[in-house]
């Protein structure tokens, strides 16, 4: 059985409609090929609705649940950049930033990279640039989350794309939280951008594909 996310319920229920609407209304159609139409429409819409909006469960790795300095994939998809960056917002430090791009296809709930306290959050309003493109993760509409445990901290955000132009997060300052709990949705392709200290060992490289939850990217070594 197919789990939906909670956090696309509201376009669940719109394209479900259309599609029960385009199904129902081929039965009103005369002409067998423009029914097809309706009815196939109908269908393949469905389809996309349900794929686009699965919220599959995921297992966390046994050391990553007893270790805080393990850092989880906090969405599906493919690392397009690992890079050496200054971080002036939240970590304040020379850093390293894995950028992780999802394109249509992948399942866009995001997850808790670590566990620990939410230190810092906010919202910019900004672009719709391509989520492959460097700039989009200092241009596009995103949220920063700051994030710290027993080890340190990580900055990380939620980047609109081309076609994503919705963020959708349900988590604030204070919160504690586990990491591999779900926390928002990215609608319709986009980036997942995870600023980590410098001193932090990556297990990742560019190219390859990952899974939230499952696919554990880096090791903190910034011990407090």
């Amino acid at each position: 059985m197919i789990r939906l996310t909670k956090y696309g319920l509201d376009n669940i229920i719109i394209l479900l409609f259309i599609s029960v609407v385009l199904i129902i209304s081929s039965s009103f159609i005369s002409k067998i090929w423009v029914s097809s139409i309706f009815i196939c429409s109908g269908i393949i819409l469905i389809a996309i609705t349900l794929w686009f909006f699965r919220d599959p469960d995921r297992k966390i790795p046994e050391n990553a649940l007893k270790d805080e300095s393990l850092v989880l994939a906090p969405a599906d998809g493919k690392v397009i950049q690992i890079k050496q960056v200054n971080e002036d917002i939240f970590l304040k430090q020379n850093a390293v930033q894995i950028s992780i791009f999802l394109s249509p296809l992948d399942v866009h709930v995001n997850r808790i990279p670590i566990s620990g306290i939410v230190k810092y959050f906010t919202y910019n309003p900004g672009n719709y640039i391509i989520a492959t493109h460097p700039k989009s993760s200092e241009l596009n509409e995103q949220t920063h989350i700051g994030m710290e445990n027993s080890i340190g901290k990580i900055f990380f955000k939620q980047i609109v794309g081309v076609l994503a132009r919705r963020l959708v997060w349900d988590i604030c300052v204070g919160d504690t939280l586990k990491a591999g709990q779900r926390f928002g949705m990215m609608k319709f392709g986009s980036r997942m951008d995870v600023i980590l200290p410098e001193s932090s060992e990556i297990f990742i490289q560019e190219g390859q594909s990952v899974v939230a939850v499952e696919t554990i990217i880096a090791k903190m070594n910034n011990v407090k």
